[in-house]
C-alpha cells in the first residue's frame, strides 16, 4: 500500500508528514520504504512523551493534563501540528494504547488516528486487538488506509 500511496502523492504533487506516539516511528518507516518516497515524504516527529507533544507539536498542555495522550483531540492537534511544522499537504498522527496494560483509563487497543489537510482534520478510532506489535502494525495499516481513501478520486 505504501508504494501505491507514494505514486498517488507524486501524481497529485502532494506531500505527507507524520506525528507518531503509539507507533513509535513505524508509520514513517513504512512510508519511506518505497523507492521515490523522498519526493513525497517530508518528515516525522515521534512524540512519545507529553512534553514533545506539547513543546514540538503544539498540543495544548491543559488537554494533555485533563484527558491524557490517548484522546481524539490530541490526535487532531498532533496531525495539525506536524502539518504546520513540516509544511506538508497531508499529515497523519497516531496515539493510543498498545499494551500490555491500559493507559489514561483507556483499554489496550484504543487507538486514535488523524489525517489533516487543507480541508480540515478527520479522526478515526478503530478498536484494535492483539499483542503490542500487532496493534502497532494494525494502526499503521489503518493510517495508510485513511490516507489512501482521501487520495482516491471522488466518483
Amino acid at each position: 500500500m505504501a508504494r501505491e500511496l507514494t505514486a498517488a502523492l507524486r501524481a497529485a504533487g502532494s506531500t505527507v508528514a507524520v506525528a507518531e506516539s503509539l507507533t513509535g516511528g513505524l508509520l514513517a518507516l513504512v512510508l519511506t520504504e518505497p523507492p521515490g518516497a523522498s519526493e513525497v515524504f517530508v518528515g516525522s516527529v515521534t512524540a512519545y512523551t507529553d512534553e514533545v507533544k506539547h513543546g514540538v507539536l503544539g498540543v495544548e498542555r491543559a488537554l494533555l493534563e485533563r484527558r491524557g495522550a490517548v484522546d481524539a483531540e490530541v490526535a487532531r492537534q498532533m496531525a495539525d501540528g506536524v502539518r504546520r511544522l513540516m509544511g506538508s499537504t497531508y499529515a497523519l498522527s497516531t496515539t493510543g494504547v498498545a499494551g500490555p496494560q491500559s493507559q489514561d483509563g483507556r483499554p489496550v487497543g484504543t487507538v486514535f488516528i488523524a489525517l489533516a489537510d487543507a480541508d480540515g482534520t478527520r479522526v478515526i478510532s478503530p478498536n484494535l486487538h492483539g499483542d503490542r506489535f500487532a496493534i502497532q502494525q494494525e494502526c499503521v495499516a489503518e493510517a495508510l488506509g485513511l490516507l489512501q481513501a482521501r487520495l482516491r478520486p471522488s466518483p
